[in-house]
This record gives structure tokens, C-alpha cells and sequence, in this order.
């Protein structure tokens, strides 16, 4: 099985995982969330010494898509993700970070949204597509049972949950994205959130105070 590296770039204000995650035999990968601080992006790029073969969004907030359009207009590379129903945030990205104070943001549309059932190849390793509403109504997780690794963006994180009070957000649609989507998962799938620490499916299934 090929094995996947993964770099956590801290970037915004926000302090959103932006991820370099790549195949250590074959070198190339992807950028999954460039919110922003794109030259910590490229430095890290470089460090791993890879080929990005794509840039994956979970969703379309602004501090995971601010930098999706200079980065892919710098790669050379498509863009995809996240489902269409976030469409109406990559629209207004300029508009909301005017309101934060933000600079560089471009508005975007992704080559290819993504759908329930689609596959992503990160590494060419393939990754399941989830559907997961309730953060934003096109959040999507990535998921490879086989790895036991899974990336889900800010539907679930350690400890707590997406917040659900921004536009098109739903606190019942997202724990019923999270329970239905998420934690069939077994326990000892690892799971990168959009921010602070890295997680198992298991822990949060047993801890999580927001799932009981």
C-alpha cells in the first residue's frame, strides 16, 4: 500500500490546517484548503520536494478557498471540490475578505464539483466523497478506509463540532451529516480537521460531548 505524507500549514488568521498530503513513492500529491499565506503553501511545497497534481477544497469558506485562485493559477493545476451548493461562498470570497480585513482573495469556480460516491485521487490513492452539510451546505470529507485516513474540513472536530450559525449553516444537518457520514467510520480511522488537532473516529465517538 502506498503511503501517504501529510504537512499541516497553519494559515490565516483563522488558523486553518491548509494540508500538502502526497505519496512518498511516487512524489506528487495536492494542497487541500488554501485559505491563504500562500508562501508558506509554496515553502512547504518545496520542502517535500513534490509534484501538486491538484488543489481539493472541503468547503468554500474563506479562510479554506481565500487562496484557491492564485495557487491554481500559479500550479497550473485544477481545482475541485467542494459540492456545488457551496457555490455561492467561492462567489463572494472578495466580498468577505473585504469584511475581515483580509487582502488576495479571488473569487473561484472549481474545474469539477464534487458529489456523494465521487472519488478524489490524492497521490493516486483514492479517496471516497462524502457529503457532508451542516458547516456549509457543499462541505465534503475525504475518506480512505484502507488508510484509515480521513480528511473532513470543519464538519467534526476534536472535541467539538463545525459551527452551524454562518449562511446556510444547520446545527440538526450537521450532527446528522456527522453520525450518518462520519462515524460508521472504525474507531481507528484518523481524521484531519480544518483546525487544531488531528483526531481518531473512535475518540470522538466515545468523547465527543456534542454527539452524545
Amino acid at each position: 500500500m502506498s503511503r501517504l505524507n501529510v504537512m499541516v500549514i497553519p494559515v490565516t488568521p483563522f488558523q486553518q490546517n491548509c494540508a500538502i498530503v502526497w505519496n512518498d513513492e511516487t512524489k506528487h500529491g495536492v494542497v487541500i484548503d488554501p485559505g491563504g499565506d500562500l508562501a508558506f503553501i509554496r515553502q512547504g511545497i518545496a520542502e517535500a520536494g513534490i509534484a501538486i497534481d491538484q488543489i481539493l477544497l472541503t468547503h468554500g469558506h474563506i479562510d479554506h478557498a481565500g487562496g484557491a485562485a492564485e495557487l491554481k493559477d500559479e500550479l497550473g493545476v485544477p481545482l475541485v471540490g467542494p459540492h456545488k451548493a457551496d457555490r455561492f461562498l467561492l462567489d463572494s470570497l472578495e466580498q468577505t475578505a473585504a469584511g475581515y480585513g483580509l487582502s488576495g482573495a479571488r473569487n473561484v469556480v472549481p474545474d469539477t464539483w464534487l458529489a456523494e460516491n465521487d472519488q478524489v485521487k490524492i497521490g493516486g490513492v483514492p479517496f471516497d466523497v462524502l457529503h457532508c452539510p451542516g458547516h456549509s451546505p457543499g462541505s465534503v470529507a475525504f475518506v480512505n478506509a484502507a488508510q484509515k485516513f480521513a480528511i473532513v474540513g470543519d464538519v467534526l472536530f476534536r472535541g467539538s463540532v463545525g459551527r452551524s450559525d454562518l449562511p446556510g449553516g444547520d446545527p440538526a444537518t450537521l450532527i446528522r451529516s456527522i453520525k450518518d457520514k462520519l462515524l460508521p467510520l472504525d474507531d481507528d480511522v484518523t481524521f484531519l480537521c480544518g483546525h487544531g488537532p488531528a483526531s481518531t473516529i473512535g475518540e470522538e465517538r466515545r468523547s465527543n460531548p456534542f454527539l452524545r
